[in-house]
C-alpha cells in the first residue's frame, strides 16, 4: 500500500504542530480555560497562526483554525495545503463545525492535522470531515 504522504511531508507536518504549539500559548481564553492552537501552510508555503479569542459575550469567540485563516488571507492567499491544531484534550482535538465549513471553504483537498498536548494526532482530508458540504455552487440560482 503506497502511503498518502511522503517522508519530508512529516518535517513539514512537524513544523505546523510546533508552530500551533507555540501560538497556543498566546491564547486569549479567560471563560473556557481552553487555549488552542492552529498554523495553516498556505500555497506559497508559508506558515500563518492564530489561536482561539474569546469574548465575554461567549457566541463572538473567534476558534484558532478561523484566526489562522485570516491571518492567510490577510496576506493575500486564498488557499491552503495542511492545517494542524493542538489543545490539551484527551484525544487529538476536533474543530468545529463552523471551522469545518471554512477549512472546506480554503482547502476542500487540505490535510487536516489534529494534536493534542501529549504527542497523540491524527490526519484527515478537509473535505471528509465536512461531507456534502455546502459551498459557493449552491449559491447558485438552478
Amino acid at each position: 500500500m503506497t502511503p498518502l504522504w511522503s517522508p519530508e511531508d512529516r518535517v513539514n507536518t512537524d513544523e505546523l504542530f510546533e508552530a500551533a504549539l507555540v501560538v497556543r500559548k498566546n491564547s486569549y481564553s479567560p471563560y473556557s480555560g481552553f487555549p488552542v492552537g492552529a498554523a495553516i501552510r498556505g500555497a506559497s508555503g508559508a506558515i500563518y497562526v492564530g489561536t482561539n479569542v474569546e469574548c465575554s459575550s461567549l457566541g463572538l469567540t473567534l476558534c484558532a483554525e478561523r484566526v489562522a485563516i485570516g491571518a492567510m488571507v490577510a496576506h493575500g492567499e486564498t488557499q491552503f495545503s495542511a492545517v494542524a491544531v493542538v489543545a490539551d484534550t484527551q484525544r487529538p482535538v476536533p474543530p468545529c463545525g463552523a471551522c469545518r465549513q471554512l477549512l472546506h471553504e480554503f482547502g476542500p483537498d487540505a490535510r487536516v492535522l489534529l494534536g493534542n498536548l501529549t504527542g497523540a494526532r491524527a490526519e484527515f482530508l478537509s473535505r471528509d470531515l465536512l461531507p456534502e458540504a455546502f459551498t459557493a455552487a449552491d449559491l447558485k440560482k438552478s
